[in-house]
C-alpha cells in the first residue's frame, strides 16, 4: 500500500491533466475551480484513509476528533471506505451530518441569546431548492472531483497490493542462505 506522501504525489501529479480534460469538457472556468478544489481536498484531506490514523486524518488538526466515530465504524480498506462511489458518498453524508449537528447547537444557542425565529424545515427546503436550481452543475462537478481523487487513491492501493502479492515469496530459509552467502563472500575477500 502506498504511503500518504505517495498518495499526495499521485494527487498533485494527476490533477493537471484532469483539469485540462475538465476544462475541455465543460468550457467553464468556475467549474474547473470547483473540480480542482474538490480533487485537492479529497486527495489531501478527505480521502479513503480517514478510516485510520493517517496523514489525511492528521491534516484535520484540532478537529480531527470528528473522524473517530467514522474510524470505529469502518474497517480499513473496506468497501464502505475505499469502495468506488460508496466511500465518497458515505464520507460526504458523514461530514454533512457532523456539520448539521454543530449547526443545530450553534443556532440553538444563538436563539437563546438573541431570540430570533428559525425554522429548520424551511432552511433545508430553501437550501435544497437553491442547490438544485442554481448550483446543480457546481455540485456535480464537485462530487466528480471528490470521487476521482478517491478513485485514484483506491486504485493505487489495489495496484500496489496486487503487485506485492504477485511477487514470489521468499521463505526464511532462502533469506538466511542469502545472508550466509553474502557473509562468506565478505570473509573470503
Amino acid at each position: 500500500m502506498p504511503s500518504g506522501r505517495t498518495h499526495d504525489r499521485i494527487t498533485l501529479l494527476s490533477l493537471p491533466p484532469l483539469a485540462v480534460v475538465v476544462y475541455i469538457l465543460t468550457g467553464r472556468g468556475e467549474w474547473l475551480l470547483w473540480f480542482t478544489g474538490a480533487y485537492l481536498f479529497s486527495g489531501l484531506m478527505f480521502g479513503p484513509d480517514l478510516d485510520i490514523y493517517s496523514l489525511q486524518y492528521k491534516r484535520w488538526g484540532m478537529i480531527r476528533w470528528i473522524w473517530l466515530p467514522y474510524q470505529s465504524c469502518l474497517k480499513h480498506r473496506s468497501f464502505f471506505s475505499h469502495g468506488l462511489m460508496v466511500g465518497t458518498v458515505i464520507r460526504v453524508i458523514y461530514l454533512l451530518t457532523i456539520v448539521v449537528i454543530l449547526a443545530i447547537f450553534i443556532v440553538a444557542i444563538a436563539q437563546l441569546i438573541w431570540g430570533f425565529n428559525w425554522n429548520w424545515r424551511k432552511v433545508a427546503e430553501n437550501s435544497f431548492d437553491v442547490l438544485k436550481s442554481q448550483y446543480l452543475g457546481e455540485a456535480i462537478v464537485t462530487f466528480i472531483g471528490l470521487e476521482l481523487s478517491a478513485m485514484s487513491h483506491s486504485l493505487s492501493d489495489y495496484l500496489v497490493s496486487y503487485f506485492k502479492r504477485s511477487q514470489p515469496k521468499q521463505s526464511n530459509r532462502t533469506l538466511k542462505k542469502k545472508v550466509r552467502s553474502k557473509a562468506s563472500k565478505k570473509r573470503k575477500k
